[in-house]
């Protein structure tokens, strides 16, 4: 393949295909970026794509603030009409998102080789959006690269292996921005003056089912705060969940701060004790910097972290996550293991695209 259209429509995805955006370049593979718009985020400015190293979208759909359906919808439109227009030689989709579903079904009703970067997740949570666009994208995609032997397996129970498709073990992107970007953290953040703590838990709640019932919510914040009592909680907190804390009056004892980037974010993980999240990004990310995790959900795509013990699931049990918090905190373990790649997914991934 020779030239390639990349759809995107949230930073952390931007983040994800910047890792195969280098290899591209080093490839001699053209580029083109759609960004969809899903995820409005102020924080994406020039300067973002600037220090990130990240081509700017070619395309711009400004789509976001929509139902599920509609959302879709409007993102298949205008990726058709791009796809149309540019008859590109494959098209790249990344994890679950809206865009996600809506990138890889342009694309294959064209008969456009659709590339799916970490195929063969399954959290088998059916309620979950995300998994629903996992699954579909899956199976009209004819590139599956996949992040781990799990996906792997989880696609050959499936019957993927009858399909006409390629399936690739290439490891997983966001270990290599991990490691590409810790170095320029280091000179960009200054998170750790500002919070101004010799030791942390770093905490982040955003998924829907917590934020958005007020039992799970309640229970999360009981959780958090009696940790606190033990050990300094931070969590950056996203603006609409911190109305809802005020609207249902929970007086969080931990401290709250605004949003961060990336680069502070890998400074936080460097340097925190110990990681509580409902992310499925930030359970990772734990392990790439070294550090336990609990995850406030049933179920995780990433269980070998949980197999290894370097993960616990709670849910929103505020007993289980005092108790999770008890083992793990002065747990030691070897993180060493090579459950993600090591850092060369995007460059095996690339190599497969380019010979496609």
């Amino acid at each position: 393949m020779k030239k390639i259209i990349t759809v995107v429509g949230a930073r952390p995805q931007f983040i994800k295909a910047a890792t195969l955006s280098r290899q591209f370049q080093l490839f001699g593979i053209e580029e083109l970026i759609i960004h969809t718009g899903q995820h409005f985020d102020a924080n994406m400015s020039d300067v973002f794509f600037e220090e990130m190293e990240i081509p700017k979208p070619a395309f711009q759909l400004n789509i976001h603030s929509l139902t599920h359906g509609a959302m879709t919808g409007r993102m298949l439109e205008g990726i058709e009409d791009i796809l149309i227009k540019e008859k590109p030689e494959g098209v790249i989709v990344y994890g679950d998102t809206n865009s996600t579903l809506a990138g890889a079904l342009a694309a294959s009703k064209l008969h456009i080789p659709v590339i799916h970067v970490e195929a063969g997740l399954r959290s088998f949570n059916m309620q979950m959006p995300e998994e629903i666009n996992r699954i579909l994208t899956d199976r009209i995609s004819d590139l599956l690269f996949c992040p781990t032997s799990t996906a792997v397996t989880n696609l050959l129970r499936e019957g993927y292996g009858d399909l006409p498709i390629k399936i690739c073990k290439n490891g997983d992107v966001m270990q290599d921005a991990a490691i590409y970007y810790a170095a320029k953290a280091e000179l960009k953040s200054d998170i750790l003056k500002q919070i101004n703590l010799p030791s942390f838990v770093l905490a982040t709640i955003h998924r829907q089912e917590n934020t958005d019932s007020p039992e799970n919510l309640r229970n999360i914040v009981a959780g958090l705060n009696d940790i606190n009592s033990k050990i300094p909680v931070i969590v950056p907190i996203h603006p609409r969940t911190r109305k809802i804390l005020a609207q249902m009056k929970l007086v969080p004892k931990f401290k709250m701060i605004e949003p961060v980037g990336y680069f502070d974010m890998i400074i936080l993980l460097k340097h925190c004790d110990l990681v509580i999240t409902d992310s499925g990004g930030v359970q990772k990310e734990a392990f790439f910097f070294g550090k336990h995790c609990i995850t406030l959900r049933e179920q995780t795509e990433w269980v070998e972290l949980v197999e290894n013990g370097y993960n616990i699931l709670v849910g929103s049990n505020s007993h289980k996550l005092e108790f999770a918090f008890a083992n793990l905190i002065s747990k030691s373990s070897d993180f060493s293991l090579d459950l993600y790649g090591k850092g060369h997914a995007a460059e095996r991934a690339a190599e497969e695209i380019l010979n496609y």
